[in-house]
């Protein structure tokens, strides 16, 4: 079994900054892309930011310039540095692995509120 365990979520006034985390554990030999989505309220799921292996990135237009992915091979882990936050990132924000050769896993969300 593998799991994806995020943290890093919580409130935030606009302007201000938060590091999410996502950790991957189990029976893992090796992580293909990572990367992170988020789901406002009434909205559907929207890509924020994916990472490759060779750390290779791709970002939504709405967060480039302020958000950056990186990733911990070694650990695992994928990280989105969100800076310069502002009302409208306000969402439950998800990671996603893919995890050869079981397939896509997804972690259980963190809420991450942009007060104005």
């Amino acid at each position: 079994q593998v799991q994806l365990v995020e943290s890093g979520g919580g409130l935030v006034q606009a302007g201000g900054s938060l590091r999410l985390s996502c950790a991957a554990s189990g029976s893992i030999f090796s992580i293909n892309a990572m990367g992170w989505y988020r789901q406002a309220p009434g909205k559907q799921r929207e890509l924020v930011a994916t990472i490759t292996v060779g750390g290779s990135t791709n970002y939504a237009d709405s967060v480039k310039g302020r958000f950056t992915i990186s990733r911990d091979n070694a650990k695992n882990t994928v990280y989105l540095q969100m800076n310069s936050l502002k009302p409208e990132d306000t969402a439950v924000y998800y990671c996603n692995a893919a995890i050869p050769p079981w397939g896509d896993y997804w972690g259980q969300g963190t809420q991450v509120t942009v007060s104005s």
